[in-house]
């Protein structure tokens, strides 16, 4: 097994997985069919294509910079009859960074990979109205898990949002899909059956919750800098 991992920042992002009618929410970190849909799109895949080896691949994201919820208001037309469809409701992220991996067979995996450094289709955050601000890929990580080469990647929060903290580690949050060896987990109607325009299918995942100690490259030194301010006055 291998693990891919992705850089997802922008300046907005949005990731629905029960959106209906004129509210279109967004969770707070990427879904697993949202980045399947992305690495699909890299490979230039229709979205009438078949996806269960893509499906297969277990998905976990680590929250590095949450980002802040905002609305917005957005007019749209039916696909197929062009028709004009009522004002909705759309929520995004802005400003978040999250490391997103999948993991899997390794042929597979370097597939992926070689697919998102050239993708057929451009790769965008969960709407086509959000490009990505960084490079996605993180490369591929052959000799971990898909549980370890998430605690073992670096903070990629922004520096402005690094230098918020002072502690030498951060405490980030995980969402890493669960297997039938897990137990009891929450659930999520994100598991990618068809991205067919005309029958989008999706079926329940497992997700856990997991929370890692990840290195803050911009802590501050817990030394206490020497100042004495009486030593200019005992050379005189």
């Amino acid at each position: 097994m291998s693990v891919l991992l992705m850089q997802l920042a922008g300046p907005l992002q949005s990731w629905g997985s029960s959106s209906r009618f004129a509210r279109r929410s967004t969770e707070p970190a990427p879904t697993k069919s949202g980045v399947i849909g992305l690495l699909a799109a890299a490979q230039g895949r229709r979205r009438g294509a078949d996806l269960t080896d893509l499906a297969r691949l277990r998905f976990g994201v680590r929250i590095d910079q949450p980002g802040v919820s905002v609305r917005d208001f957005q007019t749209a037309h039916h696909f197929v009859t062009d028709a004009a469809m009522p004002v909705s409701e759309r929520y995004y992220l802005a400003d978040a960074v999250f490391v997103a991996a999948v993991e899997g067979e390794q042929r597979l995996i370097h597939d992926l990979h070689r697919a998102l450094r050239t993708p057929a289709f451009l790769p965008y955050l969960g709407r086509r109205s959000c490009p990505p601000a960084r490079p996605i890929d993180l490369g591929v990580r052959d000799d971990l898990t898909l549980v370890e080469a998430l605690e073992r990647e670096e903070w990629h929060a922004a520096p402005w949002h690094q230098r918020r903290h002072r502690d030498r580690y951060v405490t980030l949050e995980a969402l890493v899909e669960a297997t039938p060896e897990d137990g009891p987990a929450d659930t999520l109607r994100d598991q990618p059956v068809s991205f067919d325009p005309l029958h989008r299918r999706y079926a329940l995942r497992g997700v856990l919750r997991l929370s890692f100690q990840i290195p803050n490259p911009a802590a501050r030194s817990a030394a206490v800098p020497s100042h004495d301010p009486t030593a200019v006055l005992r050379g005189t």
